[in-house]
C-alpha cells in the first residue's frame, strides 16, 4: 500500500463511518496504482504476487474510469498467456519473483511439461470467463477508437476462451461447463464443494512436503484447513499427470461438478461477444444462439424448482449439490434468464439466508446465514465479497430490481467506506479481512462509486 493509501486508510478506521466519495476513490485509485505491476495488477502484495484471471478481468473494469490504457494492458498481458487450445490459466507467474514466492507455484504446476503452453510459467486451471463482460465495459465506460483497436486484438482469444470450454469442458455433453478444481469456480472452499471433495483421498505427505504461504499473511481461521489444501493439491497431482488434458476426464478424474457461477459467466460472455462483434462489423447471432443454448442448459440441469435456486450439480453422484450458497444467485446475471427463475432467486435473495432486510441494505454473505454451518470469518464459507455482490446486483438491475440494486450497492460502499478495501469482509460486522489492500475490491468500488 502506498503511503497515501495507508492515510486514507487510517482515516477511513479512525471515522468507523462512511467517508466521501471523492476519499473513497482516492483510496481505490491508490490501492490500484499500488499492485500495478509494469503490465498487471497483482491481487495483493502479501497473498498473490503474480497475476490472476479472473482478478484482471474484475480490475480491468475499475481501471478503464482511471487508467483505461492499462485496462487494455491488463487483458492483453492475461491472454498472452492463453493456451493453444484455448484456455486461458487461472495464475500467470511472475518469473521476476523467487521460487516459493507462492505456494502452490510453478514447481508444482509443471505447466512447461503439458503440450501448447506459453513460454511463461501458468496454473493449468481455469476460472469463469468473466474476460468478455470486463473487455466490453471497459470499452463502454471510456469508449472511442483506442478501446474498439483493443476490443478488436481481443475478440479471437475471447472467442478461443470459449471455445475451449464449449469443447473441451462439456463433459456430461448436456451443454454445461464442468469445473475439475474448486479454485477454477472462484469460491474455493464454499460449502458447495464439502460433499464432492469429501470423496477426493487426501494425502498427509502432499502437505508435508510444502508450506502454505496463505496463512503467513492472514489468520489460519480464516482460510481453508490444511484438510482442504491437501486435496486440492491431490487434484491437481491428477490434472496435472494427465497432462492437464480433458479427454478422459469421465473416466477417473476425483471432482467433475457443474457450477452455477460458472456456468452463468459462461453464458453472460457470449451474450458480452454478441455486442462486441456487432460493435467490430460481425455477425452477433451466433454468440446470442449460444447463450441461449447455455441458459436452457442451465436451467435444465441445475436449476432445483424445489428450493427456487441454482444448485451445482456433482456429475460423479450423479446430483444436485444442496448447499444454499450465493452460487445459486448468480445466474440472474443473464439477461435471458426466464421469469419464473427470476422471480425466485429474488425472493431466495431477500430472504433471511442472504438478504434479511427489505431492500438488502446489509452486506451479501456467500452462504446462508441461517445454516449451522456458516463461518463469517472463513474465506468463501460466510464473508462477504465484492466481485460477487457486484455481479449479483447487476443481475438484479438487468431484471428490474434498482430498489434491491440499491440496497446491495449501499452495503458495498459501507464495507469499503468502514474497512477499506479488503480482499472480504465479515458479512455482519463489516470488519475488513484478508489481504488489506485487494486489488478487485478497489476496481469494483470505482465502479459502484461512477453512478
Amino acid at each position: 500500500m502506498t503511503a497515501d493509501a495507508g492515510a486514507t486508510h487510517a482515516a477511513l478506521t479512525r471515522t468507523g463511518g462512511p467517508a466521501e466519495p471523492a476519499a473513497l476513490r482516492r483510496l481505490a485509485v491508490d490501492t490500484l496504482d499500488a499492485n500495478w505491476e509494469h503490465d498487471h495488477t497483482v491481487p495483493s502484495r502479501t497473498l498473490y504476487p503474480h497475476q490472476w484471471s479472473w482478478d484482471s478481468a474484475f480490475i480491468a473494469i475499475g481501471l478503464a474510469q482511471v487508467h483505461p490504457e492499462r485496462a487494455w494492458r491488463e487483458l492483453a498481458s492475461l491472454f498472452r498467456a492463453q493456451w493453444a487450445d484455448g484456455r486461458v490459466p487461472h495464475i500467470v507467474f511472475n518469473p521476476a519473483l523467487r521460487v516459493g514466492a507462492y505456494f502452490p507455484g510453478p514447481e508444482m504446476w509443471r505447466s512447461a511439461d503439458a503440450q501448447g503452453t506459453p513460454t511463461v510459467d501458468t496454473s493449468g486451471l481455469v476460472q469463469p470467463p468473466v474476460h468478455a463482460l470486463a473487455a466490453l465495459l471497459a470499452y463502454q465506460r471510456v469508449p472511442g477508437a483506442a478501446g474498439l483497436a483493443a476490443l478488436r486484438q481481443l475478440y479471437p482469444a475471447l472467442v478461443a476462451q470459449q471455445r475451449y470450454l464449449a469443447d473441451r469442458r462439456d463433459v456430461a455433453g448436456d451443454g454445461l461447463v464442468c469445473i475439475v478444481h474448486p479454485w477454477e469456480s472462484g469460491l474455493d472452499n464454499s460449502p458447495a464443494w464439502d460433499a464432492p471433495m469429501a470423496a477426493v483421498p487426501a494425502e498427509g505427505a502432499v502437505m508435508r512436503a510444502y508450506r502454505r504461504h496463505d496463512t503467513a499473511h492472514a489468520d489460519a481461521a480464516h482460510r481453508p484447513t490444511d484438510l482442504d489444501y491437501a486435496r486440492y493439491l491431490a487434484i491437481v497431482a491428477a490434472y496435472r499427470e494427465h497432462g492437464y488434458g480433458d479427454g478422459d476426464l469421465a473416466d477417473d478424474h476425483p471432482f467433475l461438478v457443474e457450477c452455477p457461477l460458472f456456468n452463468a459467466a459462461f453464458g453472460s460472455a457470449e451474450h458480452a461477444l454478441a455486442e462486441i462483434a456487432a460493435l467490430l462489423g460481425h455477425d452477433p447471432g451466433p454468440h446470442r444462439a449460444r447463450a441461449a443454448r447455455i441458459t436452457e442448459a442451465l436451467v435444465r440441469r441445475l436449476y432445483d424448482p424445489a428450493t427456487g435456486t441454482f444448485q451445482p450439480r456433482d456429475l460423479r453422484a450423479g446430483r444436485l449439490i444442496g448447499a444454499r450458497t450465493v452460487l445459486g444467485l448468480t445466474p440472474l446475471v443473464l439477461p435471458d434468464l426466464p421469469t419464473r427463475q427470476v422471480d425466485a432467486l429474488v425472493v431466495e435473495a431477500r430472504s433471511a439466508r442472504f438478504g434479511v432486510a427489505r431492500h438488502m441494505e446489509r452486506p451479501l454473505p456467500t452462504y446462508d446465514r441461517t445454516a449451522p454451518d456458516f463461518e463469517p470469518l472463513r474465506y468463501w464459507r460466510g464473508p462477504s465479497w465484492l466481485n460477487i455482490g457486484w455481479l449479483v446486483r447487476r443481475g438484479l438491475l438487468t431484471h428490474g430490481h434498482p430498489e434491491l440494486a440499491a440496497g446491495l450497492r449501499h452495503s458495498m460502499i459501507g464495507l469499503v467506506a468502514g474497512a477499506g478495501c479488503h480482499e472480504y469482509f465479515h458479512p455482519d460486522t463489516g470488519v475488513g479481512l484478508g489481504s488489506p489492500a485487494f486489488s478487485w475490491t478497489a476496481a469494483l468500488v470505482l465502479d459502484l462509486l461512477r453512478e
